[in-house]
Order: structure tokens, then C-alpha cells, then sequence
């Protein structure tokens, strides 16, 4: 059997598989997917996150063929008790592959790829930080992260955010848009973001560069799951790497379980002590596509689990969690930008979870 049909049946399929010494368990009978009230403006590379009961849906990035149209900065509340939608006041300053956790009912949106000038490059990394109150339906900017990024990941652990990894230009250039063509690099970046007195200092950075990875912080650890490899475009190579990094301490553990399948682009959250990550995509020479694949690290026990798959393959998507259900809102269907903004799904799928 070729490796192009391995990977393929690896993509539609979720099973028990020991991958690098990393034994998968398949839950047996457990959890089923329910489908909800469709996401009104349908879009991919959004970010997002869940608080207080309610799911937000932040940025996104619109494709026309041979156009480089201006990032969305949509700002959508799902709200799980209604299975209802609003619409909130845009970004001010509109942005895709932005980094997005909360804090004390708060969001904080970092990063990202915008547009400077009208028809220009709309995926310029920026260093801009913005703090948003749901409930006054307000943006306030802070001061900027150290280093302009997209496609990085954020999560809050004992009152600080921390911004790891993402995509920019190599140190020392200019910084420019963006693509396929033009230099730039993963980064292993980690900067840490106070709220108390609106300042961010260097950590340690991760030692495994990446973007368009996830994230998920338990018992006071940060973990890194999958994610992108060299460019920040789905030509690179994806990963399956899982580090642990202790914000007290500042340092990197040893290398984690190995994701069952490595991926990027994945919806993902964090609920009982475990961390899920839903969907992804990948690209080569024989495949482009997406995955449907659920699967749950458990930190405590170094160990990956298996779940009935998405009902729908996308990547570019957001994940949340409400009570005890994993929400899958939107993104692409297909790998990149194939076929366009047509490909972008309103799906809005949630994965019962056990309490």
C-alpha cells in the first residue's frame, strides 16, 4: 500500500493505532454529535473562545481568486443556553489567524495577519493586542506583544497569558505580507502578557517552532499540540509533536505522547483535565484535504484517545467548551483556499463530553 493511501485512510478513519510508541485508546460507545444553530457568516483561520457559557467567534479570512481582499474582524456570540447567535461589534483594527483565550469574562486577542493597505498583502503579521469585554461590547488596545505574529497560539494560566509560537518573517527583515514565496519561519516564540500592569517579558521559547498549532493549559502546565513546521502555509510540513512547558519554573519538559495524526489548522479546548483537538488539514504531492478526527490528551496519564469523528472534514475552525459540550464552529472544507469561500462551513457541531 502506498504512504499516500495510509495517510488517507489514517484521515477518514479514526482507530487504535500505536504511532512512535504512543498508545491511542478508542472510547467505547461514548459521546455522539449533535448539530446546532448554524454560524451565520461562515469563514475560515478565524479564533476564538469560550466564557461564562457563551462561544466567540473573532477575525477571519475571506478568499477571492487573484484578489487579496481585507481580513473580516467579525466578532460573533453563540450563546449555548439559547443555541442562538448575535453579532458584536467588529475588530477595530480586522485581523485573521489570531491567537484568542479569556480571562475573568474577558477576551484577549492577540496578533495575527492584516492588511495595511487597501489590495495589498492581507497577511502582514502584527504585534497589536486588544482586550474585549463581552458584556459592554467593547475593544480596548493594549500595549503590543514584542514580536508581530500570526497563526500563534494563547492560553491563561494563573492570571498571565501566554502567546507561543505562530509565523513571521526571519529576525532582522522588514515586516512584509506574507505567502508561499516570500521568506519567513515558524516561530518557537513564548511571551508572557500581564494584565495587571499591561506588560509582556520573554519567556523561555518552545522548543519545537510551529504555528496553527493548539493549545491547553492543565493543572498549571501548558501544552502545545501539533501544528505547522517552517512556512505558515499549508505546504509546510505538519507535526505531531505535544510539549509541556511550566510557566513557574519557565522551562520545557521532555516530549509528550505524539499525537495520533499530525496536523494543523485543528479546533481545540480544554474540559475535565483533558485537552481535545478536532479536525485539521493537510497538503502534499498526492493528497489535499482535511480531517474529521476527535481525539482527547490526558496529560496525567500521557495518553491519547480516540472519539466518534466530526460529522463534517474542515480545518481553519474554532473550538469551545460549553458545560460539558465541545463546540466545532465553521472553517474551510478543503485544504487552503480550494474552491474558495463557498468551502467555508456554517457548521456549528457539539460533542457530548463526560462529565
Amino acid at each position: 500500500m502506498s504512504s499516500a493511501i495510509k495517510r488517507m485512510l489514517a484521515a477518514v478513519a479514526t482507530v487504535a493505532v500505536i504511532l512512535t510508541g504512543t498508545v491511542v485508546a478508542q472510547a467505547p460507545g461514548q459521546g455522539r454529535w449533535t448539530k446546532f444553530a448554524p454560524f451565520p457568516e461562515p469563514s475560515q483561520e478565524i479564533g476564538g473562545t469560550s466564557v461564562n457559557g457563551k462561544l466567540y467567534i473573532i477575525g477571519g479570512l475571506p478568499f477571492a481568486a487573484g484578489q487579496s481582499p481585507a481580513p473580516k474582524g467579525i466578532v460573533w456570540e453563540y450563546d449555548g443556553a439559547t443555541d442562538k447567535w448575535a453579532k458584536k461589534k467588529n475588530m477595530p483594527a480586522p485581523a485573521h489567524h489570531v491567537a484568542v483565550t479569556s480571562y475573568r469574562g474577558k477576551l484577549y486577542v492577540f496578533g495575527g495577519g492584516t492588511q495595511v493597505e487597501p489590495g495589498g498583502s492581507n497577511w502582514v503579521p502584527t504585534n497589536k493586542a486588544w482586550e474585549y469585554d463581552p458584556a459592554a461590547d467593547t475593544w480596548r488596545e493594549l500595549a503590543p506583544m514584542p514580536t508581530a505574529r500570526g497563526a500563534a497560539v494563547a492560553v491563561e494560566v494563573g492570571g498571565k497569558m501566554y502567546v507561543i509560537g505562530g509565523a513571521s518573517v526571519h529576525p532582522g527583515q522588514k515586516i512584509v505580507g506574507l505567502n508561499a514565496t516570500v521568506p519567513h519561519r515558524a516561530l518557537g516564540t513564548n511571551e508572557e502578557y500581564d494584565p495587571a500592569t499591561n506588560t509582556w517579558r520573554s519567556r523561555s521559547p518552545m522548543p519545537t517552532a510551529r504555528n496553527h498549532a493548539a493549545i491547553g493549559a492543565v493543572n498549571g502546565k501548558i501544552y502545545v499540540l501539533g501544528g505547522r513546521i517552517g512556512s505558515v502555509f499549508v505546504v509546510a510540513s505538519n507535526a505531531d509533536v505535544v510539549e509541556e512547558y511550566d510557566p513557574a519554573t519557565d522551562s520545557w519538559g521532555l516530549l509528550k505522547a505524539r499525537m495520533p495524526l499530525a496536523r494543523s489548522g485543528t479546533a481545540y479546548g480544554t474540559f475535565g483535565g483533558k485537552i481535545y483537538v478536532a479536525g485539521g488539514e493537510f497538503l502534499d504531492n498526492d493528497i489535499v484535504g482535511t480531517f474529521r478526527d476527535l481525539d482527547a490528551y490526558d496529560p496525567a496519564a500521557n495518553r491519547w484517545t480516540s472519539f466518534p469523528p466530526l460529522p463534517l472534514a474542515r480545518h481553519g475552525t474554532v473550538g469551545g467548551i460549553i458545560t460539558n459540550r465541545f463546540h466545532v464552529v465553521s472553517g474551510h472544507l478543503q485544504s487552503g483556499a480550494v474552491f474558495g469561500t463557498p468551502m467555508d462551513s456554517d457548521a456549528n457541531d457539539g460533542f457530548e463530553l463526560d462529565r
